[in-house]
């Protein structure tokens, strides 16, 4: 059996749908060539097709394929739904136009649906925080530290402590131990300026006369 040899229309054809992503104006390409090549678009390159294409309506041809992007992104239900409406409407829509209205609407329904959600998510933040309790404690200084600020356990036990150091020492000076030395020893300050006093003035001279003529006795000799 022999193998058919393809046609140059064939080869082209082939050709092109290996490098469909390099595709742009179509305006000049026959309906039948546009049959076989389109469908091997993506979404993507579907749009940029039509939108590169100048002075030529594609959806002749596009028109099934964007009915066929709409059932693979929104549901088989979703088509039939659109289907029954334009029958009650009496209406038709190319599906391009339903596909690109479709995707908003889902978008605006997300977005929406998103606002809800942060929206749920601020109020629970907002009754979790009114819950929290928050308590502060304060911890005392250590006792065997001292207290550089004259505040604190510290500085009332030094208070207390010079305190009863002063009173102890006014008990100790009004004690009769005290006086009775006191007493003492004023009168023994008294009795020796007496007795300083009661020397007389000649006696003195005497006892100057008396080293003095020694002092020259001893250096004449």
């Amino acid at each position: 059996m022999r193998c058919k040899v393809p046609s140059l229309v064939d080869l082209c054809v082939q050709t092109t749908v290996d490098n469909v992503r390099y595709l742009g104006d179509v305006g000049e390409t026959d309906i039948h060539l546009l049959e076989r090549i389109l469908p091997h678009c993506s979404l993507e390159q579907l749009i940029h097709v039509e939108n590169s294409t100048e002075g030529r309506d594609l959806s002749q041809v596009t028109n099934r394929l964007w009915k066929r992007f709409y059932q693979i992104e929104f549901g088989e239900k979703s088509i039939n739904q659109v289907v029954e409406r334009m029958k009650q409407r009496k209406v038709t829509f190319k599906w391009k136009q339903l596909y690109e209205a479709k995707s908003k609407e889902v978008e605006e329904t997300q977005q929406r649906s998103f606002e809800r959600i942060k929206e749920l998510y601020q109020k629970e933040d907002a009754k979790r925080q009114s819950r929290q309790v928050r308590v502060c404690t304060k911890v005392p200084p250590s006792s065997n530290k001292r207290n550089f600020y004259g505040s604190g356990p510290g500085s009332s036990f030094g208070n207390t402590k010079s305190s009863l150091m002063k009173k102890a020492k006014i008990e100790f000076v009004n004690s009769r131990e005290v006086k009775n030395l006191a007493a003492m020893k004023n009168k023994a300050v008294q009795r020796n300026h007496s007795q300083v006093s009661s020397i007389k003035p000649g006696r003195f001279s005497k006892m100057e006369s008396c080293s003095r003529s020694k002092f020259t006795s001893r250096y004449s000799l």
